[in-house]
């Protein structure tokens, strides 16, 4: 037998490598072989980068630097299942990093990254990939990527996977995607709804809340809470809040409620099955102010709906939220006083809190939390509109003094609301008085300077309200705000400038307020914003006829004239035409400056001089006002009984109201009652038999500018009033009575004149003498013996006018049209085309 031979082994061939093992214990030279064409070694390298991925962010952020990232996303569509699924599970976790997202938006990955949740892909993969688009949706670039390739419709249909993961990833996803009104539109289309409610089943408390939250945001669309209510998702919702174990829930869940509620038939479904009376004894009795806060809102946003309210109070809602004022929760103080001021616009609701929830409410007013007031006080602004009782209610819990003080609030809505219920109060006047005794006036000033529309608005109605009365107008004067209130008539907000101009008819009601108005440059803005249809309103026509109405001055000058119902009082003052937006002078700059050559200013005063009686020595000497007249051409008879008989206490206020007027004339009667008695015949003659006295009109603290300044007085005219009202006023037919004063006040101005005799007439010379002694143009209107036509005129006006100022309308706008016609029938012979001195206009 031959030897054998053993067979040796052939040698590899030249052309193949060998086998090698390498222990690679650095990420780059890991990352480097994520370009290698072999399948086990790529596998390999996307395993140990997951578990280095895993390990924390720094080592997320090693490897963006090592470059990983960009030949990670060419093995996403890799043909080997497992480098697939590797590189889908390293681009899960590395999808939190921010600067990986970035990176990944740039290249675009997004459609590579859905392919991934393709059905026939494993369930890890649809895990990871789900986790990796869940991660990227927290932005909104990716939301536009993942929405532009589809990624919605997969991820919808994850949400019936086996896997509680994938469901998270999925849900978590969609909850980021729905943010978008595109994306909710397109969850509508795809009936995502029902999957989404079948996660309130499961078993994991993370998915339950996702899901409740997608629904909290996609049911804000009628059609999603018309689909949740078709899939009965209010039995599921009331299910979780009648669970006490799923209270980590219930917050969510009353959201969600909260705006299925505003669907009526889901509100009449709930009030049918009962849910509604669970759901308010719910909110009620809870202990987690979350939970109340959530109910609460939840009723208001169903209560903006009339129906909805009409329902809320059938099931006593009211008592719900009266018990939430309760809370030593701001927040759900907040949420339960803005549920009351919307569902306080059902009229049987708001009857309800008049006795209950009314002092809740202004116990919150004192809140140290500005939200808290804020929406107590808006709560109140819509309890007391148009609902007498509860402004009552609201004052007898001293409601007044919290309101004024939020008036200085830095939330401009705290102040609007205040102001409107102040100015509901202010509709009765025993609360107006208690407002005005708080020093609201003055409390009005900031709001007047805000920049706030709705803050200005509401402080002009509350200016508009509580300025009735002449205490309230001199508060608000002498504090600045009128000043800022004639600044809001040029707004370009209407509602505003509305506001604005009806507070300054109401200011303007008496002359000092309206003078000062008028000094402000009211009148100018008004009469602008009258110019244009667009700016112009019913109240800034009313405002601009009550300042001239209560300025007869300006409104004489600027009109040429009076109607029957301005009935002229002490401290007019006839200046002359002026043009329109010229300003008038007033009276003390007036009697201050030099006589010139301009027409006289004609004044009417009855008060009496409040200065001592002038000396010998002030008598002799001629220096203007406060001093005597030499001239014998101003001198007439008087007597000292009944000129002290015609004058007004020196102290007496000049501001007069529209309404009961005290006219020169009517005070003067008055006080002639008690000094007329005993008065016989001789006294009658006497006054006949008086020696000359010169007329001493004083101005009172000249060259003492901290002394209080007072017009020039006229005795003279107050002897006049003495013997109209003795000798005229008894006279009771109207047509003699007219005719008898109209003769009176010719004799006064220098009787009937005769065309012939017309040159000799020197009315002018006169007017001069009268302007030089009294070195002033101003002239009292009683020193004038020599007047013509329009100063009798005004004489006559002032006098009849406050005879007859007890009459009746009637009876004024009769005798008024008799007024020129007795005038002329005494004047028929002065020819008024040559008397051309009605001048300065």
């Amino acid at each position: 037998m031959g030897k054998k031979i053993k067979k040796e082994a052939e040698p590899p061939p030249k052309d193949v490598f060998d086998p090698l093992t390498i222990e690679s214990k650095k990420a780059a030279t890991v990352v480097l072989m994520l370009n290698s064409p072999e399948e086990e070694i790529l596998a390999k390298a996307c395993e140990a980068i997951y578990r280095f991925a895993l390990k924390g962010e720094e080592n997320k952020a090693t490897l963006l630097e090592l470059g990983a990232v960009e030949p990670l996303t060419k093995l996403l569509t890799h043909e080997d299942k497992i480098v697939r699924r590797n590189a889908t599970m390293i681009f899960g976790i590395l999808a939190s990093n921010n600067d990986v997202k970035k990176l990944l938006r740039e290249l675009d990955v997004m459609s590579s990254v859905i392919a991934q949740l393709a059905p026939e892909e494993e369930v890890v993969i649809h895990e990871f990939a789900s986790l990796c688009l869940a991660n990227m949706s927290a932005e909104y670039t990716s939301k536009v990527q993942i929405f532009e390739h589809g990624g919605l419709e997969p991820l919808i249909r994850l949400l019936a996977s086996p896997d509680p993961d994938v469901k998270k990833n999925s849900i978590e996803c969609i909850y980021n995607l729905v943010q978008d009104f595109q994306c909710r539109a397109t969850v509508q289309e795809l009936n995502a709804v029902p999957p989404i409610l079948d996660l309130l089943k499961s078993e994991y408390p993370i998915i339950q809340l996702l899901a409740l939250k997608t629904l909290g945001v996609i049911t804000n669309d009628k059609e999603s809470r018309v689909m949740l209510r078709d899939n009965q998702g209010m039995d599921h919702l009331i299910k979780i809040l009648e669970t006490k174990e799923l209270n980590d829930l219930h917050i969510e869940a009353l959201s969600v409620i909260a705006n299925c509620l505003e669907d009526m038939d889901t509100l009449v479904l709930i009030q049918q099955t009962g849910g509604l009376k669970k759901l308010l004894s719910f909110a009620e009795n809870s202990t987690i102010p979350d939970i109340q806060k959530n109910a609460a809102k939840a009723i208001t946003k169903a209560a903006y709906d009339p129906e909805n309210r009409k329902l809320f109070h059938e099931q006593e809602v009211e008592k719900c939220l009266v018990a939430l004022l309760g809370s030593e929760n701001d927040g759900t103080k907040i949420a339960a006083s803005q549920a009351i001021s919307v569902m306080c616009e059902n009229s049987s609701s708001k009857e309800f809190f008049n006795n209950q929830g009314i002092p809740q409410l202004i116990q919150s007013l004192r809140s140290d939390n500005e939200e808290v007031r804020e929406a107590a006080a808006l709560a109140l602004a819509n309890l007391t509109t148009c609902n007498a009782a509860n402004a009552n209610a609201a004052a007898e819990a001293d409601a007044i003094d919290p309101l004024i003080s939020i008036l200085s609030s830095k939330r401009d809505g705290a102040i609007a609301s205040a102001a409107t219920v102040l100015a509901n109060m202010a509709m009765q006047e025993p609360l107006r008085v208690n407002m005005q005794n708080h020093d609201v006036m003055h409390a009005l000033i900031g709001p007047l300077r805000s920049s706030n529309t709705v803050v200005q608005s509401k402080a002009a109605l509350l200016v508009a309200a509580t300025a009735c009365d002449v205490e309230a107008r001199t508060e608000l004067r002498n504090s600045g705000g009128l000043g800022p209130l004639v600044e809001l008539l040029r707004s370009k907000n209407d509602e505003v400038r509305r506001h604005a101009s009806w507070a300054v008819m109401v200011c303007a009601n008496d002359e000092l307020t309206a003078v000062e108005l008028c000094k402000l440059g009211a009148l100018e803005i008004l009469e602008e914003v009258n110019l244009s249809v667009s700016r112009k309103n019913k109240f800034s026509d009313a405002a601009y006829n009550k300042l001239l109405n209560n300025y007869l001055s300006l409104k004489y000058s600027l009109t040429g004239y009076l109607s029957s119902s301005n009935i002229i009082g002490d401290g007019f003052y006839d200046y002359g035409r002026i043009n329109p937006g010229t300003k008038l002078l007033p009276l003390k700059d007036l009697c201050l400056q030099e006589p010139s050559d301009l027409r006289a200013v004609l004044l009417v005063n009855s008060k009496s001089d409040i200065s001592p009686p002038p000396s010998m020595e002030d008598k002799s000497s001629d220096i203007g006002y406060g001093r005597s007249i030499s001239s014998s051409s101003s001198l007439r008879r008087a007597s000292k009984e009944k000129t002290n008989a015609g004058f007004g206490s020196p102290t007496e206020d000049r501001s007069e109201p529209t309404s009961g007027r005290n006219t020169a004339l009517s005070k003067l009667a008055m006080k002639e009652k008690g000094s007329r008695k005993g008065r016989g015949k001789k006294e009658e003659e006497k006054v006949k038999e008086e020696e000359e006295v010169a007329a001493v009109p004083k101005l009172i603290g000249e060259g003492s500018p901290d002394k209080e300044w007072y017009p020039p007085s006229d005795p003279d005219f107050c002897v006049y009033v003495y013997e109209v009202t003795k000798s005229i006023f008894p006279i009771t037919n109207i047509k003699e009575q007219i005719e008898a004063l109209a003769k009176y006040v010719a004799e006064k101005m220098g009787g009937k004149v005769s065309k012939e005799k017309l040159h000799d007439f020197s009315w002018e010379l006169h007017i001069s003498e009268l302007k030089f002694q009294l070195k002033s143009n101003v002239v009292p209107i009683g020193l004038i013996k020599q007047g013509i036509f329009y100063h009798r005129a005004l004489l006559f006006k002032v006098w009849y006018e406050g005879v007859h100022e007890k009459n009746n309308a009637i009876f004024r706008s009769w005798a008024g049209q008799l007024v020129m016609t007795a005038l002329v029938t005494e004047m028929r012979t002065l020819n008024k085309d040559q008397i051309q001195e009605r001048s300065a206009g």
